[in-house]
């Protein structure tokens, strides 16, 4: 044997006893490097997908200062966020992640709250990315074949219906892709991991070469923009509301930096996890930052007009495209997008269908004898095809309305997140000094304010985000319209209703957190199930 299968068998080893001590077996292929641990964080961020897909969030509400400014301001604080949960990751690398942490640190009642935003969470996610994706292909295949005028020619179809119709296609490539082994999907996030940075390279470049004319550099930088209604349309400092609207436009930034959980859920098929999952997650997160502010910047110097802008609202970064430079180029550029956002899609689907499965593995979700199961190849494809249903379910009301389907997908994905990542980092500081549990990564005394500031901030954000986007969606508002509705906290009121209430009703009798899988002979049985791979070594690399 050569030293370097030494090497990688010793990692397997520490590996498969870490989780062996957490304890679960090694059902799922550890297959991953350090890099495509990152890499699936940083796809799912996708800078190429939700910078530019709600790009007109930011653009309506505080306008390019808010898309600029807003964009650091925001990347800061979901770094510290990553931070955060790095040092728990590095300490319970395990494919529950968020709710398993949330037991060790706290109890099965915090396990199980945590659980249900981070699953439910990531469904929202999911659907947001895929129609996101959609919206964005659709306006592609317009440019291509008169997409549109095609899906009503032959179905009757309207545009929101066809902009559905082409998710459903998307999520269900997206699923099947999963189905395979996770050499495949961890081969496809290195590339979606290349082709986002080569992708924006290109963009940036195209962008500061070819259009004619560009925006000045006070325009880009201080430039402000309320199209919501709230204070009569005002854009003046001074102005109270005029702050809470372009708080409002950090849903840009903040929807597009989630996902980089999908490191900790992936930490089971991680090679060196304790180690790796910390790092994946707050690197994905800077790198994101920095990759997306400069293509943040390139796309707003590009804008032909505020107004233009502004009456081309729903697919904003198309026409600045097209109207800077052509159309031709136009369809270049949404074709490295459109490719980024399905590998997006696709990674999301991976992470989001671990959670599942691991929350499952526990008891947690309703048929999880089902979504716990694992195929030969090591996948567990039921877990997969159930976020595929649930996110594509999520989006139905998009066929009636786009703003309420995809907006409110974006807010519930946002608080829904968010809520699960800082629970067990409350947990952790709670704990403070006492917590010694071994880990790889960690954040030393740094600890007391990093978690602090991350708690403070996920308090202001969803206070923020279930606010209405428009005067109009406001019950009391004189034009109010049910289309312009926020309907995230009634659909968090009617999540808390049912499963608080299934907790106090029955869960928290038979809930008791992660379950260990068996005693180490139980668990080198489960593993002996799976076929061992070529050369002879078992899953696990003994």
């Amino acid at each position: 044997m050569s030293t370097e299968e030494q090497a990688v068998r010793h990692e397997h080893s520490d590996d498969e006893s870490l989780l062996h001590r957490l304890g679960y077996a090694q059902e799922l292929f550890r297959g991953m490097g350090g890099f495509q641990n990152f890499a699936i964080s940083f796809t799912i961020i996708s800078i190429l997908a939700g910078c530019l897909t709600s790009y007109s969030v930011g653009m309506e509400h505080g306008g390019p200062s808010s898309i600029i400014w807003g964009w650091l301001l925001v990347g800061l604080m979901s770094t510290i966020i990553s931070l955060s949960m790095a040092e728990i990751a590095s300490a319970y690398p395990t494919a529950g992640g968020l709710y398993y942490w949330a037991s060790k640190l706290g109890s099965p009642g915090w396990g199980w709250a945590t659980g249900w935003f981070n699953l439910i969470g990531q469904v929202a996610v999911t659907a947001a990315i895929g129609y996101g994706l959609a919206t964005f292909g659709a306006v592609f295949l317009d440019f291509e074949f008169g997409y549109y005028q095609q899906m009503d020619d032959i179905f009757g179809a309207s545009a929101n219906a066809s902009i559905y119709l082409l998710y459903a296609f998307f999520m269900a490539c997206a699923c099947l892709i999963n189905f395979f082994h996770i050499r495949v999907t961890a081969g496809l996030n290195t590339i979606s991991a290349y082709w986002h940075m080569a992708g924006v390279a290109f963009i940036v470049a195209v962008l500061i070469f070819v259009p004619d004319k560009h925006q000045s550099l006070s325009y880009v930088f201080t430039e402000t923009v309320n199209n919501s209604g709230y204070g009569g349309g005002t854009t003046s400092w001074g102005n109270p509301t005029f702050w809470f609207v372009w708080g409002l436009g950090l849903l840009l930034a903040q929807y597009t930096i989630t996902g980089f959980d999908a490191s900790a859920h992936t930490a089971e098929e991680t090679q060196r996890a304790s180690r790796m999952a910390a790092t994946g997650m707050w690197t994905s997160v800077v790198a994101s930052v920095i990759f997306g502010w400069i293509l943040l910047l390139a796309v707003t110097f590009a804008i032909p007009s505020t107004q233009g802008a502004l009456e081309n609202i729903g697919i904003v970064v198309p026409w600045i495209w097209e109207e800077s430079m052509s159309r031709t180029w136009a369809e270049i550029l949404l074709f490295i997008c459109v490719v980024a956002q399905f590998f997006c899609l696709t990674a999301s689907v991976t992470s989001a269908s671990r959670m599942m499965f691991a929350f499952s593995r526990d008891r947690a979700v309703p048929g999880h004898t089902l979504w716990r199961r694992v195929a030969r190849n090591r996948i567990p494809r039921y877990s997969v095809a159930g976020i595929g249903i649930f996110s594509s379910a999520l989006m139905i009301p998009a066929v009636w309305n786009y703003l309420v389907g995809y907006f409110a997908g974006t807010a519930i994905a946002v608080i829904g997140l968010y809520i699960a990542f800082v629970l067990p980092v409350y947990l952790r500081l709670r704990k403070g000094d006492s917590w010694d549990e071994p880990r790889a990564w960690s954040l030393g005394r740094h600890y007391k304010w990093v978690d602090t500031v991350s708690l403070a901030w996920v308090g202001i954000i969803t206070v923020l985000f279930i606010f209405p986007l428009y005067t109009a969606g406001l019950p009391w508002s004189d034009d109010f319209t049910w289309e312009l509705t926020n309907y995230t906290i009634l659909w968090f009121l009617g999540i808390g209703l049912i499963f608080g209430g299934w907790w106090v009703l029955s869960a928290r009798r038979w809930f008791k957190g992660p379950i260990r899988m068996g005693t180490e002979e139980e668990l080198d049985r489960i593993e002996e199930r799976y076929d061992r791979p070529a050369g002879g070594a078992s899953p696990a690399g003994k």
